[in-house]
């Protein structure tokens, strides 16, 4: 069983390295700046008694998440990890600029190198749980596919598909992205399949049912740069089978249905996956009865492009978004605040008591 599974349940409070499964070389020190190593060592000679609270934040409003990554990574690497004292908010929280989200509060040698680490695992998944969270607000109740897989190096999937999950993201483009929180990943068809079968997007719609005939059936219909007409193709085929199709055209294409129907041009750039060509293609579809076929978009979608799509009501059922997601745009910030037990900080900054930390065990 998945410990997010255990989680749910109420039967553990945080996830483990049974779930993160970290890199044994952070023991090492390998990915701790170096000024944070010899600093461990010039304390362990020189004040090897001191006590110091290391306090963190950012400055943004967004939804936190990485707090159970850095606990598990405290537990799994400082030095004497039980005699630390810990408080922390939980994935998911909503925070405002400057409010403490974590403290740790124990000799600095035991775990002050792993600081620089703390702060880039909050600053990552916090970026992404916050960008979705504004995709999925900006989209309303309508989905959204995280599908960020081609954006950013594959070993940050499993992380960046848990922190879009905390955002409210509810379904991924690859397994590992769903990794940390229990499902499987979802698709169905690229280009390269459509290619494959030379362009003819209902042969390679045919090939996909017959292998995988219990998945939800959607096409992705912009191959040939004419949706409405290979949308109206696959439809007139499947029936009610057909559960949705895909736009995915290039923001520097022409869709074919804007050059037979030039008369609409000149009020919006027809470039790309626009709100006419999609009202034309639901038209299109309503028009032979197809109501039930779903509209999906992908290609280039942000927050500020799905608010504008929404706020026009395009009927678009579902969104695919990805390398938006994925801007890292929050930082965090480590200082040590308090020394054994008085206020000691630079010039700036100081301890912020939460009221909403919570001791960790």
């Amino acid at each position: 069983m998945k410990e997010i599974e255990l989680k749910l349940q109420g039967k553990i409070k945080r996830l483990t390295n049974r779930t993160f499964k970290f890199d044994e070389r952070v023991k090492e020190g390998w990915f701790s700046a170096v000024y944070f190593l010899k600093t461990r060592e010039i304390v362990k000679e020189f004040k090897p008694d001191n006590i110091v609270t290391m306090q963190f934040f950012q400055k943004d409003h967004a939804v936190l998440c990485g707090t159970d990554e850095v606990i598990a990574l405290i537990k799994t690497f400082a030095e004497d990890p039980e005699s630390l004292e810990i408080y922390s908010l939980k994935d998911g929280d909503k925070v405002a600029p400057f409010e403490t989200v974590l403290t740790i509060t124990g000799p600095y040698q035991h775990f002050g190198y792993l600081e620089g680490v703390i702060d880039g695992i909050l600053a990552r998944r916090t970026s992404v749980a916050t960008n979705v969270y504004n995709v999925v607000k900006a989209a309303g109740q309508k989905p959204v596919i995280f599908m960020g897989d081609r954006d950013d190096h594959y070993t940050q999937q499993a992380g960046d598909g848990y922190a879009a999950h905390i955002g409210g993201s509810t379904a991924q483009a690859t397994h590992a992205m769903n990794e940390w929180w229990g499902k499987k990943g979802m698709g169905t068809m690229p280009h390269a399949l459509i290619q494959l079968f030379n362009g003819d997007v209902l042969e390679a719609s045919k090939a996909y049912h017959a292998k995988f005939p219990e998945d939800d059936l959607l096409v992705l219909v912009d191959y040939n740069n004419d949706v409405i007409t290979d949308a109206l193709r696959v439809a007139r085929e499947f029936g009610s089978k057909l559960k949705g199709v895909r736009i995915d055209t290039s923001r520097t294409m022409i869709d074919q249905y804007f050059i037979r129907n030039s008369d609409v041009l000149g009020t919006f750039d027809p470039r790309g996956v626009n709100a006419p060509l999609v009202f034309a293609l639901r038209e299109a579809l309503d028009n032979e009865g197809f109501h039930h076929v779903k509209i999906v978009v992908s290609g280039g979608f942000s927050e500020q492009r799905i608010r504008e799509f929404e706020e026009l009501k395009v009927p678009v059922d579902i969104y695919g978004v990805g390398g938006s997601l994925l801007k890292i745009h929050i930082g965090f910030t480590g200082d040590n605040v308090v020394l054994n037990g008085e206020p000691q900080a630079k010039a700036g900054r100081k301890y912020r008591f939460n009221e909403r930390l919570e001791k960790v065990d």
